[in-house]
């Protein structure tokens, strides 16, 4: 069996996530395994560098899987391609050595969160984007972005209230980008928890609209109670954009 690691981009929209689900089979994960367990003749297993919530979106979600090496790369990425809904489409398949896996040899994620601030709905974007009409004070945002740079216990900024596994995280980087009808908030770190990227954007939109101080984060952190940070921002303006591995599989 060969290891293949896999690059794929999707439109979460009408997705209930990345992770496969007995309830449903409208899953990234489920409709891949699909087309992959077709493909081998026999059950494949896929794992993904990390799971997407439902609705949220990917232009470089990586996963890894072992086929029996039958087929080139090439030939793996069209037959997928070939038989995928069109929302999800996968753009890179390379063979890596044994021991590669998506999940635990990940670097550092990188997300994007766009935020739609003009007074004209974008009609095209608005699966992509979250609409904001509140005027935003971006310099704020960027001060309180600082705060959380760094190691820190995120459990505040979980979306999952009985973790119990460790919460703490590092953020290398939040870079704010700002035009005339968008924000753009980018975020780097070596992984993420739950609904965590869409929690730190509310917290931000609240101190960006004036509800809040850049310092609360400060106090938000040292509490680590899901209550104090604000609310969590809709799914449809997150996109994973990166997974980053070292150069050798």
């Amino acid at each position: 069996m060969k290891n293949y690691k896999l690059t794929i981009q999707y439109d979460g929209t009408r997705y209930k996530g990345w992770q496969t689900q007995t309830s449903t089979d409208l899953t990234i994960q489920g409709k891949l395994q699909d087309v992959l367990t077709q493909l081998a003749s026999h059950p494949v297993e896929l794992t993904g560098s990390g799971r997407t919530d439902a609705g949220v979106h990917a232009l470089g979600q990586v996963a890894n899987v072992r086929l029996e090496g039958i087929q080139t790369c090439e030939e793996i990425r069209d037959y997928l391609n070939r038989y995928l809904p069109e929302d999800i489409a996968v753009t890179v398949v390379e063979e890596v050595e044994e021991r590669f896996h998506s999940r635990y040899h990940a670097l550092s994620k990188t997300y994007l969160y766009r935020i739609h601030t003009g007074k004209i709905p974008d009609v095209f974007g608005r699966k992509y984007t979250y609409s904001y009409q509140t005027p935003l004070e971006v310099s704020r945002m960027r001060q309180a972005a600082g705060y959380l740079v760094g190691t820190h216990d995120f459990k505040a900024f979980c979306g999952n209230k009985k973790m119990k596994k460790s919460t703490v995280r590092t953020i290398y980087e939040i870079r704010i980008e700002e035009t005339e009808n968008e924000l753009c908030i980018y975020y780097t770190g070596n992984g993420f928890l739950q609904n965590m990227v869409r929690i730190i954007t509310g917290t931000l939109l609240e101190i960006g609209d004036g509800r809040r101080e850049p310092e609360e984060i400060l106090s938000i952190l040292e509490g680590k109670n899901r209550e104090t940070a604000g609310y969590t921002a809709p799914a449809c303006g997150l996109t994973l954009c990166k997974v980053t591995y070292e150069k050798e599989h």
